[in-house]
């Protein structure tokens, strides 16, 4: 059986990484002082070509972004003593779903329902 203390340990490694891919991907977003030259197009299609990987970058930070602030919660959980709780239903989150996923903040019931809810509004 996990302990919750290896958990936050992992739970704080995670954030640093986290916190470090947002950061280089943020570097990367910084505008290129290098033009690609020789192309038919010119800077249409180079513009075009920012925009999508701007677009892609974006994206990706925002998914980061959405994973960061599930880390930071489930470490707010810990520090007030309710790490393992449903915030749904209160009850015990499945010790194999904290170990599988340590910022799990549903039991598997109230997940369930959740996505069945998400599923049924689209």
């Amino acid at each position: 059986m996990i302990e919750f203390v290896e958990l936050y340990e992992k739970l704080k490694r995670e954030k640093a990484e986290l916190l470090e891919k947002i950061g280089q991907l943020r570097a990367l977003g910084q505008p290129s002082a290098e033009r690609k030259e020789g192309s038919p197009f010119g800077k249409r299609e180079e513009g075009a070509d920012e925009a999508s990987e701007l677009e892609k970058r974006l994206a990706l930070e925002e998914r980061q972004r959405e994973s960061l602030n599930e880390v930071e919660h489930a470490l707010q959980k810990y520090e007030a003593g309710t790490y393992g709780l449903c915030d749904s239903c209160g009850q015990p989150i499945e010790q194999a779903r904290l170990e599988a996923i340590p910022q799990a903040s549903l039991c598997l019931s109230c997940k369930a329902q959740q996505a069945k809810e998400t599923k049924r509004a689209r």
